[in-house]
């Protein structure tokens, strides 16, 4: 069993929360790409990258659960991933123009670096994550030498290729020492909670960090008006009440749940709640700092089809993964947060028939009136443990 089980209620570390912030620069150069070319087609491809990016971060924060980079050779080995991870972002901008290639070999280093630090605690049968994320490595770096659906195609391969790989790591044949699928269950879920749940907190702060950065980049070298500052005060209230969503109830309950879930089942829900989940989420604050980023220069204008919608999209998808987020951990209720998300994304409409500050206010007062009603209403006590079930 790994050192998580060990030692229950294990902080992060600054080395932990130093790689999160390398790997939220992904999230920020992907801001930058669809910043560039505001259109559906990109934003999908921007969902695509980041879907890919974010199972290698959520394998190496479930690596470093069990684990912990202690040791000079951990540590040394992290700090490589660390580096490969920059090289896919450096890469990101033009990932479907020149760099395709460079964005590929950084992700395989990435994977070559999570398998060899993965055999400290699984040994051999760490060829049923590495062999499936290497693949996906290598589709994505052949994606880079051709264009259009071929290079379109070769993403949702590496996607797939990610999707069998918890399969495989659970069913997969031949394991060394002969542990039956019960034990590699077990074992999968010995995580800590207190460590997997801060860690991934600490990165919803971090990529609420890049919201508060659009801020800036979006008023640029406008003048310092009322109006300006208005808008810059709106937007950081929208990053307030996403904050407030998830931080003020969500994260203690989401570790009770951990807690009262016995290990074989951890893992499972590990993967529904803190990657299925959790995509949605991170995504929807990439594309609000888009539509922050540009919408302050035009505050009292109409807006554009595409600035509104990233604006009220990524607040209604944040939601929608946190309605999944509770679904899964059975944190209710879920039904105003579910409501909410409609609501938010109709807010597009009042950003292109009134003006961007007044589609900030509809999305501001969308989420005030949810978590005002949810506060009324939410129970008090810790909820039952949650059945994982696979997706």
């Amino acid at each position: 069993m790994g050192s998580a089980v060990e030692e229950p209620g294990r902080r992060v570390t600054t080395l932990e929360l130093f790689f999160d912030l390398v790997f939220v620069f992904t999230l920020t150069q992907l801001t930058v790409l669809l910043a560039g070319d505001l259109t559906f087609a990109t934003a999908g491809r921007v969902a695509l990258i980041f879907v890919v990016l974010f199972w290698m971060y959520g394998a190496y924060a479930y690596l470093t659960n069990q684990v912990p980079p202690d040791r000079p050779s951990r540590r040394l080995l992290l700090m490589l991933g660390m580096g490969a991870f920059l090289v896919c972002a450096l890469a990101i901008p033009r990932v479907f123009d020149d760099t395709g290639v460079v964005f590929g070999l950084g992700f395989l280093a990435v994977v070559v670096v999570h398998t060899a630090l993965y055999t400290r605690s699984h040994g051999r049968d760490t060829i049923w994550y590495g062999v499936p994320n290497g693949l996906a490595a290598l589709s994505v770096t052949a994606a880079g030498l051709v264009d259009g659906l071929a290079a379109d195609g070769l993403w949702v391969l590496a996607l797939l290729l990610q999707f069998v790989t918890p399969f495989l790591a659970e069913h997969g044949p031949g394991r060394a020492d002969g542990r039956s699928a019960d034990v590699m269950r077990a074992q999968l879920g010995g995580l800590d909670p207190a460590h997997f749940v801060e860690r991934h907190g600490l990165l919803l702060i971090v990529a609420f960090g890049e919201s508060v950065i659009a801020i800036g980049t979006g008023i640029g070298d406008l003048p310092l008006t009322a109006g300006l500052f208005g808008g810059a005060f709106l937007s950081l209230a929208l990053a307030v009440a996403l904050w407030w969503t998830y931080f003020v109830r969500d994260e203690e309950l989401a570790e009770a749940v951990f807690r009262a879930t016995p290990a074989p089942s951890r893992w499972r829900l590990a993967m529904n709640a803190y990657y299925y989940a959790f995509l949605p989420m991170l995504l929807g604050i990439a594309y609000l700092a888009t539509g922050v980023k540009k919408t302050l220069g035009h505050l009292t204008e109409h807006l554009h089809t595409g600035p509104a919608l990233a604006l009220a999209g990524g607040v209604a998808l944040f939601l929608a993964g946190d309605v999944a987020f509770r679904a899964v951990l059975r944190l209710y209720p879920v039904r105003f947060r579910a409501a909410a998300a409609p609501a938010a994304l109709a807010a597009a409409l009042v950003g292109i028939h009134v003006s961007a500050v007044a589609e900030l206010l509809a999305l501001v007062a969308v989420l005030i009136v949810m978590l005002v009603i949810e506060a009324r209403t939410a129970p008090r006590t810790t909820p039952a443990p949650a059945v994982a079930r696979t997706p």
